[in-house]
């Protein structure tokens, strides 16, 4: 693991990594990607928007790492949670998803990715029983019907650490990434464009949020495919 991502991270509480060098990280993994990528064709729409919107679809799995044990183990399936305070829009309630395919949470390219993200966590925080959950999100937009990356607006997650990593852009414009310290000044804004292109976010320190997706095109179907990647002490 690149020791300078540790560092900016300390130093500034996120990180924007472009796409390039985040495959660098991952080295061979990165040769599992396509079939990685083509599991957002197969996510479940999310029922649980508050706001009425079914333009979110999702599959979530959680995995637990423990310190001096390599690697993560797979935990039963269990409902996703979010106190109000971290979600005004869909917290304070059990929300169950339909779980990542078995192939898809063994996959080498999501695997490596959870060995950074832990590497960076134990880098941070010191080596901690950690409990980690993975979001496949794909929001759709359509004419005159925008689509919502964080219809709960700028906020935190709850968790140490998370990872926003970009998969795949389909005919969309917007999905500003926002970055702001925790009394609400603005740290930074960027578009996650490219594959593996990637935010890292110290959840403690800083709050983040994505500015609204359209067609480009009205014509064509339109979706933002991103993981979500948190890590949590247990």
């Amino acid at each position: 693991m690149s020791q300078s991502l540790t560092a900016a991270i300390a130093d500034h509480g996120f990180l924007h990594v472009e796409g390039s060098r985040m495959a660098a990280l991952l080295g061979d993994a990165v040769a599992a990607l396509p079939e990685f990528v083509a599991s957002w064709e197969r996510l479940e729409t999310d029922t649980h928007m508050r706001d009425g919107g079914r333009y979110r679809q999702r599959r979530i799995a959680n995995f637990a790492a423990e310190p001096g044990i390599p690697g993560h183990s797979r935990g039963e399936h269990r409902p996703h949670f979010q106190a109000v305070v971290h979600n005004t829009l869909n917290g304070g309630v059990d929300r169950w998803f339909a779980p990542i395919e078995d192939a898809i949470g063994t996959n080498a390219a999501l695997q490596a990715l959870l060995d950074l993200g832990r590497d960076l966590a134990d880098s941070l925080a010191g080596a901690q029983r950690w409990f980690v959950e993975a979001h496949q999100f794909r929001i759709e937009a359509a004419p005159g019907a925008p689509g919502y990356p964080t219809p709960e607006g700028v906020h935190q997650d709850g968790v140490d650490l998370v990872i926003i990593a970009m998969l795949r852009r389909i005919n969309l414009a917007g999905g500003e990434t926002l970055v702001e310290s925790l009394d609400g000044r603005p740290l930074a804004h960027f578009t996650l464009r490219d594959a593996l292109d990637s935010a890292i976010l110290d959840d403690r320190r800083v709050r983040h949020g994505v500015s609204p997706i359209e067609p480009v095109d009205p014509r064509l179907p339109s979706a933002r495919d991103v993981l979500v990647l948190t890590w949590k002490r247990r």
